[in-house]
């Protein structure tokens, strides 16, 4: 996200946490959700008002967008129960609001007249909050219309940025729900991890993003691979991930749902690269010195690379800090050669 962008989305993500404390005062039981009820499988989902054989007729009501883009609220309903089927047990009011948020995503994706009309710079701010409070009033809770609504209302770049900023809060919800179950780090470890182990091992890269492949698959591998081994947000993103790629490789997903979550702990990764690892000492040595570098608390993710020979490599962000035995003899070789 560029320029305004960025500004837009930081007011959106401070507002997140108020929304849901206030979300959690109100209704702490409150089961309802576009992605159906959380933490179920599809099945359950039925419960959801208006009853599933209604939607059609729902989706026929006549709201359309200024621009033309019609709202297909029967399938957006339709998509929201299949994508709430992957949260099997993260459960609470900021994981019903990251699956809910999820869902709305997945209906902007979809249809494209409404994404633009929704995006569109000329339209007026409130007039475009008011087409996304009729859509989904009544068919998510409280938080998300109002984030939603908020999200359009705000001046975006391109459309495209406008759907990376409810992706990116639906991330967020989900990191607080971690951080309400004191999982925080699990979640950034396990997302971390799961990544390397992909990039690491093309079959199962295959199997989670051959667009082929049915859902119910990659779901069920998902489940095999991780059920009951790493936290239930863990789960759930890994999985919205994998079936939603939206254009991106599986890692680049996973990286920035790390770095999010990463954020939501006012903290910096640093990938370090090292042919045998790093002792806890050391891990907790070069986290204070990295720290001491970049003003604030810095998470260390060790990698072992046998290309690296000797010493490590150090990345944070954009920038790369190289003391390798690698770099140092092509160095050398480099002077020799001139």
């Amino acid at each position: 996200m560029r320029g305004v962008s960025r500004t837009s989305f930081a007011g959106l993500r401070d507002q997140l946490p108020e929304a849901l404390a206030e979300s959690s005062q109100a209704s702490p039981a409150r089961g309802r959700s576009a992605a159906g009820e959380t933490g179920t499988r599809p099945a359950a989902g039925k419960s959801t008002p208006p009853a599933a054989g209604t939607t059609a007729a729902t989706g026929r009501g006549g709201t359309r967008t200024g621009a033309g883009g019609r709202t297909a609220a029967g399938r957006s309903r339709s998509r929201a129960k299949a994508a709430g089927s992957a949260s099997r047990t993260a459960a609470g009011p900021a994981a019903t609001v990251g699956d809910e948020l999820f869902a709305v995503l997945r209906l902007l994706d979809s249809e494209h007249a409404l994404r633009r009309a929704l995006s569109d710079p000329s339209k007026p701010a409130e007039e475009k909050g008011a087409i996304v409070v009729a859509l989904l009033h009544g068919k998510v809770g409280p938080v998300t219309e109002e984030l939603v609504a908020a999200i359009v209302r705000s001046r975006w770049a391109s459309s495209a940025d406008m759907t990376d900023a409810v992706e990116q809060l639906a991330v967020e919800a989900f990191a607080f729900a971690a951080q309400e179950d004191h999982q925080l780090d699990d979640l950034e470890d396990e997302l971390f991890r799961f990544s390397r182990v992909v990039a690491g091992e093309p079959e199962l890269r295959v199997a989670l993003t051959d667009p082929v492949l049915p859902a119910d698959h990659k779901r069920d591998l998902l489940n095999a691979l991780l059920e009951n081994k790493v936290t239930p947000v863990a789960l759930r993103l890994i999985t919205e991930m994998s079936l939603h790629p939206r254009g991106r490789p599986l890692v680049v997903s996973l990286d920035m749902c790390t770095r999010i979550v990463a954020q939501r702990r006012q903290r910096l990764i640093a990938v370090v690269r090292t042919v045998s690892g790093l002792t806890a000492e050391q891990r907790r040595r070069l986290a204070a010195a990295l720290a001491g570098i970049y003003g604030h608390e810095v998470y260390v993710n060790v990698v072992l690379d046998p290309t690296v020979i000797g010493g490590m490599t150090i990345q944070v962000g954009d920038e790369l800090i190289d003391a390798s035995v690698v770099t140092r003899l092509a160095a050398v070789r480099r002077k020799l050669a001139g």
